[in-house]
């Protein structure tokens, strides 16, 4: 699969754009256990051309991601545009429009999935994103705004004629926010639409190997993204591509294992963000690298409240002597947030 000059090999995995999910450290992780494309969290166009803080933050991205994707939203063509100007000049290899994100907040406003109900000016403002930079634009998505208006066929073709260089559909409408089994029939309509040109990616409840190749061989489509799965398991991305490769299910990671791999990522945390906020940054990540552990209350509240680093990995420490014996194959991480 290629997103315009930019090679990803067959069958690629694409690491959703999560909001307080997809910062640099968790990125490098995903990335260190087989991601093909991280994206960052989703950004402001508004908090960009004001210069908010937080959004020119998550501007911020490290060769080691690469290729990696800058995600932007809003609902006024002007300010979209001159965002991705400013995307562009920190030097992705992909710039990304979010138009599926559900949160009443953005959707509400005509941002986000809320641009299904305006797709005249959904495409008139990836036109003139797509005129304003050189480097490849794409778009995420959803079904349409309700089941009474599932309009992606149409948007497919209309966003492709508007130069677009990929396309990535997540399998709900905004109506469903995250309820409900993902529908992949309309993604397949998309990718088997001989008029349609572009890679196609499918999004929405892939946590498996075997679920990635089904909606492969089912649907067709180029690549796969992989959002709330990803929550406390990074190696995901390891494991999928494993059982595409030998069709055989990986074992999951012992607590042992997977509190060398939380150390890794607090490490990086703090390497990037500082020991303070590198140290709250990753209470969102830490614990779900061990849900479904009992007896781990007491524990899990030192994870989230303590603000000492040598107290942290003391505790990761612990964990790894703790409950070294037990058996977390069956264990599914809760979500944190949400893919967007």
């Amino acid at each position: 699969m290629k997103i315009a000059d930019l090679e990803l090999g067959e069958q690629p995995l694409l690491l959703a754009p999560m909001e307080d999910v997809t910062d640099p450290s968790f990125r490098y992780m995903c990335k260190r256990f087989g991601a093909d494309v991280v994206y960052t969290e989703f950004i402001s166009s508004d908090g960009l051309i004001r210069d908010a803080a937080k959004s020119l933050k998550k501007l911020e991205i490290d060769d080691a991601e690469r290729p990696v994707g800058i995600q932007i939203y809003g609902h006024l063509i002007d300010p979209m545009v001159e965002a991705a100007r400013m995307a562009e000049a920190a030097g992705p290899d992909i710039i990304d429009i979010n138009f599926g994100c559900p949160v009443k907040k953005i959707a509400g406003r005509g941002a986000g999935s809320g641009m299904m109900r305006t797709p005249d000016l959904m495409v008139e403002m990836t036109r003139q994103i797509v005129r304003a930079v050189h480097t490849p634009v794409t778009v995420k998505t959803r079904l349409g705004w309700d089941d009474t208006s599932k309009n992606i066929e149409e948007i497919a073709l209309r966003l492709q004629d508007a130069g677009i260089a990929a396309l990535t559909i997540h399998g709900r409408t905004r109506a469903q926010m995250y309820r409900g089994v993902a529908d992949w029939t309309l993604i397949g309509a998309v990718k088997n639409n001989p008029q349609i040109h572009i890679p196609i990616i499918g999004n929405g409840d892939v946590d498996s190997g075997p679920k990635a190749r089904e909606m492969f061989d089912r649907y067709g489509v180029d690549g796969v993204m992989i959002g709330r799965a990803t929550y406390g398991r990074p190696w995901i991305f390891r494991e999928i591509k494993h059982f595409l490769a030998t069709g055989e299910v990986m074992p999951q990671p012992s607590v042992s294992e997977r509190v060398a791999i939380a150390k890794e990522h607090l490490h990086k945390s703090l390497e990037i963000k500082g020991d303070h906020v590198g140290i709250l940054e990753m209470r969102r990540h830490l614990t779900n690298y061990f849900k479904g552990l009992p007896d781990f209350k007491s524990t899990r509240l030192k994870l989230v409240t303590s603000l000492d680093i040598d107290e942290l990995f003391s505790t990761l420490d612990y964990i790894a002597e703790r409950w070294d014996d037990y058996d977390l194959s069956a264990a599914v991480p809760a979500p944190l947030s949400h893919d967007l």
